[in-house]
């Protein structure tokens, strides 16, 4: 079955759309080394084309999963669905905490982190690992506040404090 596509950004909806309240802000970066491995915090990372973040195990993957993202205002809820009181964002193996977007209003379009230039591409899903971080029941927590996958489209530095930026749409 085909992707649905998004209306003329022209149109009534498309115009609600791609209309966002405010810029957002990088508030956590992280990196998995390799399978399993404890995620590193850093304050900032290469981006690269077709090679995806230094030092991240993604690196030189397909392009559809360059980066993963999840929304900071989402770690209070996914903690209190889990019966946790907090969560640190390491624990959820994202790259990139970001707060002040709606990070579901970038899917399948262009946005800007300092100097780099993303794509999003798809709903970065809960995986089973999500068992062993959260406890029992931790996949279903983390359903719907997973986040977003993006693919590097122009590279760069991604820094703590940068901004986040949706990019103007063409009219289809």
């Amino acid at each position: 079955m085909p992707a649905p596509s998004r209306p003329p950004a022209d149109s009534p909806l498309g115009l609600l759309m791609s209309t966002l309240p405010r810029a957002g802000r990088v508030e956590w970066i992280g990196l998995r080394p390799a399978r399993g491995a404890a995620m590193r915090e850093v304050d900032s990372v290469e981006a690269a084309v077709g090679a995806g973040l230094s030092g991240d195990r993604y690196k030189g993957g397909s392009g559809k999963r360059d980066v993963t993202l999840i929304q900071a205002e989402h770690l209070p809820a996914i903690a209190a669905l889990a019966g946790h009181d907090a969560l640190a964002p390491a624990t959820l193996r994202r790259n990139l905490v970001v707060s002040g977007i709606p990070l579901v209003a970038l899917k399948g379009r262009r946005f800007r982190i300092g100097e780099v230039v993303l794509e999003g591409t798809a709903p970065c899903d809960p995986c089973s690992r999500m068992e062993e971080a959260l406890g029992p029941g931790g996949f279903n927590a983390m359903r719907g506040h997973g986040g977003l996958c993006a693919r590097i489209v122009s590279g760069g530095t991604l820094r703590l404090g940068d901004a986040v930026e949706a990019l103007a749409e063409d009219p289809a």
